[in-house]
């Protein structure tokens, strides 16, 4: 039988990578990135705030995730070069939450867990947690999914079919910070991004439409999530980082296949448009 916490793990692990997965293939669209790091860095501020006023981790984070990415966004639409404002506000965030901790007295700070995650501290409260977020997350995806593509493929059309591309864009903002507020416990703050990028972009060579590589981006993260779980418990490695390096030999085992799976794929499209002229042959 397992032990109780590993079965608490492997079901947050599990809720992590299916939400950060699908999510993930909008910012390698988008090229939300460097949007992405930024907003994870500014999670420690949160812990920060959170050790110091004694408030709950999650709501805390998910807060200072969340001003950081709409501060990003109102800045940037007054002029200001995305990649200088990211790096001057993550940057900030992270030295002012690093500093804030130390001023933090009677408290054992473990920032290890924070900046590379403890899967295996994860309680049944955290659990729900993620999972009451990974529901919110994939679900506004899955309600919005169609404005959500046309605004990323095409804005201009977006626009003419009167959908305002700022308000999709602070729908993916939002996501994205509730990602890092539920994910900060299982990778840490380091890591989030690339569990959020490395499943999608793992998914990319394998589909031919935007929805088969949200789906197959969560199968991909899920099994990270799973087989590095196993590995870290066998090896007695840190579990986070086993996960995401689980997630890159995926990556690059996708990779290596990929002229093998480019054959298969051009196979089986070449025998579906020969298939109407068999059958019409046989009939006549």
């Amino acid at each position: 039988m397992l032990d109780d916490f590993l079965i608490r793990a492997a079901l947050a692990g599990l809720g992590v990578n299916l939400t950060a997965a699908p999510l993930g293939c909008f910012v390698i669209w988008r090229r939300m990135a460097y949007l992405g790091d930024a907003t994870a860095h500014a999670s420690i501020l949160g812990v920060a705030l959170s050790l110091i006023f004694s408030l709950p981790l999650t709501l805390s984070v998910l807060l200072t995730a969340s001003l950081m990415a709409l501060l990003s966004l109102a800045l940037s639409n007054r002029g200001w070069a995305m990649d200088t404002l990211l790096g001057v506000l993550s940057h900030s965030a992270l030295a002012i939450g690093l500093v804030a901790v130390s001023f933090v007295s009677g408290i054992r700070i473990d920032l290890m867990a924070y900046l590379f995650g403890d899967i295996l501290a994860v309680s049944q409260t955290d659990l729900l947690t993620i999972w009451v977020g990974a529901f919110l997350v994939v679900g506004m995806l899955a309600y919005r999914w169609s404005n959500l593509l046309l605004v990323t493929l095409n804005p201009d059309l977006a626009i003419a079919s009167g959908i305002d591309p700022k308000r999709e864009q602070l729908i993916l903002t939002l996501s994205l910070a509730v990602v890092v507020a539920v994910a900060i416990k299982i990778v840490g703050v380091l890591l989030i991004v690339a569990m959020l990028i490395i499943p999608a972009a793992g998914a990319r060579p394998l589909s031919r439409t935007p929805e088969t590589m949200a789906m197959l981006s969560a199968v991909i993260g899920g099994s990270a999530s799973g087989l590095g779980l196993i590995a870290s418990y066998q090896f007695d490695t840190p579990t986070g980082p086993t996960i995401v390096c689980t997630a890159t030999l995926l990556f690059l085992l996708i990779n290596a296949m990929r002229p093998a799976i480019d054959w298969i794929l051009k196979s089986r499209q070449k025998d579906r448009q020969a298939q109407p002229l068999n059958t019409g042959e046989r009939h006549g």
